[in-house]
């Protein structure tokens, strides 16, 4: 398995045999250079989204339709994508699984919110999520944008994962205490890697803190096209 970090939110996971591409913000992501975008894609079977902001999907839309591979998301918003944009897309919703070619994903519950910008304003589309990656023997938390949540003990009874990939840049999601506090008090994660981080310079730019509340658990600072093996 190998998790690579896109800057932000965004990850190319390559598990099972497939390359998932989780909130792949191309377009304006600063921590990624166009230079990046075409190994950053490269062999994409699927785009597994958490919500519609900006900052997750910027570029989406033009990379599912020239690279052919399904968006896979909370029900509304594919379903809405599917009939006005022509995109390939698998549908789904919370407490869901489906199977990506052996890959298992689990939709899971976020607090946050999510929307689009149009020329009329923010429009709500569905709702934001989580989810739960499984293969190769390993489950990945994805926790997408959230806050710490009393969820996350149901989750982990149901799902036991191993690697929790954790937004943790404070201000718009919880921050590195927090997430500390999430990881510690409701999973038994083996290797916690933070995202939603360094971006901008509102958010947290050092997961140290993270890292001090998790002792015995491997948090692992990513770097930009830095492939993390596992």
């Amino acid at each position: 398995m190998q998790i690579t970090w896109l800057g932000h939110s965004s990850f190319r996971i390559e598990i099972g045999g497939q390359v998932i591409l989780l909130d792949p913000w191309l377009e304006g992501n600063p921590m990624l250079p166009e230079t990046h975008h075409a190994a950053a894609t490269a062999g994409a079977t699927h785009i597994l989204l958490t919500h519609a902001h900006f900052d997750h999907l910027g570029g989406l839309l033009p990379l599912a339709k020239a690279i052919g591979v399904p968006v896979v998301g909370q029900y509304d918003l594919i379903s809405h994508w599917q009939s006005k944009e022509g995109i390939d897309g698998i549908g789904f919703n919370k407490g869901g699984t489906v199977d990506l070619g052996g890959v298992r994903v689990t939709m899971v519950h976020a607090t946050h919110s999510t929307s689009i910008a149009t020329p009329d304003g923010p429009q709500v589309t569905g709702s934001e999520c989580g989810y739960m990656i499984a293969a190769e023997g390993h489950v990945i938390y994805v926790s997408g944008d959230t806050d710490v949540m009393a969820d996350m003990g149901v989750f982990n009874a149901l799902h036991h994962p191993d690697i929790g990939i954790l937004c943790a840049g404070g201000y718009y999601t919880m921050d590195m205490a927090r997430a500390a506090y999430a990881a510690k008090t409701f999973f038994d994660f083996k290797v916690v890697i933070p995202c939603h981080y360094r971006t901008f310079p509102v958010l947290e730019q050092s997961a140290e803190m993270l890292a001090k509340g998790l002792p015995g658990v491997d948090v692992i600072e990513p770097q930009v096209m830095q492939a993390i093996r596992i």
